[in-house]
């Protein structure tokens, strides 16, 4: 059995929080760096499917219903074989993690001066419960987004049993590592000290039930060079762009 859990390309809310409230978060697009670290992700799998002593299986390609992640499922699918590929499925399952009223908001100044009694009510639950269940004020909790991808875990592995053994998931940062703790039993001090995989990284999953599981970083995006700092930023798509975020 074979996963491979991709997280989405560079995004225009990943160069400025205003991103997310022009689009609102779940119609965030990517930039074209992103689509471009997509396609290579795509072209890493391809080579490590076409690379495989046995019959090249059909992947199943599960992803999120976020625009950034349908964007990078569709640069992957331009970079796989046609044969390579079966069912290409939407999962609300894999949606990012809903920080309530802190969804356009991720600069911490700004949560607490916008928002001063709730943001010190969600600094005593991390400090108190820790990060892993603290809720954000109407939001989920890492440890909530853990327990709707197990659901889907269970969708997984209902089609894996099917004799579907290989699937592309792309979702994002704090859903994927979700993924990557359930399926490997993985504890909570685990998610708590590894780190979100960057934009189109790739995660393999591999193993049998017999022997278990192990996972491995298949493919490292390339950031941004200081040659391209200034390039590449419009929506992927489109000649929209956005001011990037300040360093000061």
């Amino acid at each position: 059995m074979r996963i491979f859990l991709v997280r989405h390309g560079e995004s225009l809310g990943n160069l400025s929080d205003s991103a997310y409230r022009q689009f609102g978060d779940h119609n965030v697009p990517l930039t074209e760096w992103g689509y471009r670290q997509a396609l290579a992700a795509g072209e890493s799998i391809a080579a490590y499917l076409a690379g495989l002593t046995d019959a090249a299986p059909k992947a199943t390609v599960w992803h999120s219903p976020y625009l950034r992640t349908r964007q990078t499922k569709d640069a992957i699918l331009e970079a796989l074989p046609t044969a390579a590929v079966g069912a290409v499925l939407e999962d609300y399952l894999l949606r990012e993690q809903d920080f309530g009223l802190f969804t356009e908001i991720y600069d911490r100044a700004e949560q607490r001066r916008k928002f001063p009694e709730e943001f010190e009510k969600w600094a005593r639950l991390r400090n108190n419960s820790g990060k892993f269940y603290a809720r954000p004020p109407d939001g989920e909790s890492r440890a909530d987004v853990a327990q709707r991808v197990r659901l889907f875990l269970l969708t997984v592995m209902h089609d894996i049993g099917r004799g579907n053994d290989t699937a592309i998931i792309v979702g994002h940062g704090v859903t994927n590592r979700a993924f990557e703790m359930n399926f490997l039993h993985h504890g909570i001090d685990w998610f708590e000290h590894s780190d979100n995989p960057g934009n189109a990284d790739v995660t393999l999953i591999e193993g049998t039930h017999a022997e278990g599981y192990s996972s491995m970083l298949l493919h490292k995006a390339d950031d941004r060079t200081p040659e391209a700092a200034t390039e590449l930023r419009a929506a992927h798509g489109s000649d929209l762009t956005i001011t990037p975020k300040s360093n000061s």
